[in-house]
């Protein structure tokens, strides 16, 4: 396979918007909203462009990455610092070393570009090769309190977190409506939604938390 990972062009969006259609549909729920939570990124105060960026495999955009400024919330005030997410390859490249190499991609430019740490949701199981450990390992939990075990925290450069503690807050541009997901995805060939076991997995995850 000849891999190419660069920045994305407005002439990838829709094909963009498709594979993370196609990637979530049914994933953690009937249907999805990462393809419309990706439309709402590009044109968001919160977008990171210079950290978000398309794979190619054989000049065809296969996967994509964006980042958005997140902060942890401390008693001092707010210590800024950055999160992925969606982050996603077409359906017919997984577990081909795809996502790893886009993540690998985008964490050693965060490092160049002298960001913190990075924050984000998801398994841990999937991330803790990259060096992510669960915000309970450097006191910063959601803003309920709570140490979910799925808040995954990377620091970025030695000591990076040191003397940090406080809440994860992570940018609006995740707040969506069910109403306006619906209609956006009207630009989209129809797909059925489907009750499927994973989505209980996920449900049971988010429900997870350290002590």
């Amino acid at each position: 396979m000849n891999i190419k990972i660069r920045h994305e062009e407005e002439k990838d969006y829709y094909r963009v918007l498709e594979i993370a259609r196609d990637a979530f549909w049914n994933l953690y729920f009937p249907g999805a909203v990462e393809h419309y939570v990706v439309h709402k990124i590009r044109n968001h105060p919160d977008f990171i462009k210079e950290l978000s960026f398309v794979i190619e495999v054989d000049n065809t955009i296969e996967g994509a990455i964006f980042y958005t400024k997140s902060a942890i919330v401390t008693k001092e005030g707010k210590v800024p610092t950055i999160s992925f997410g969606p982050v996603f390859i077409s359906p017919r490249y997984h577990r081909r070393g795809l996502g790893k190499k886009l993540i690998s991609y985008s964490i050693e430019q965060a490092k160049k570009n002298g960001y913190r740490a990075i924050l984000t949701l998801g398994y841990d199981y999937h991330y803790a090769i990259y060096g992510f450990k669960s915000g309970i390992n450097y006191h910063i939990s959601m803003d309920d309190g709570k140490y979910l075990h799925g808040l995954l925290v990377l620091p970025l450069f030695e000591n990076a977190l040191n003397g940090i503690s406080g809440y994860a807050s992570f940018s609006d541009v995740y707040e969506v409506d069910d109403q306006e997901v619906e209609e956006f995805d009207k630009i989209f060939p129809p797909k059925v939604k489907e009750v499927l076991p994973c989505q209980k997995e996920y449900e049971e995850a988010c429900a997870l938390i350290d002590e």
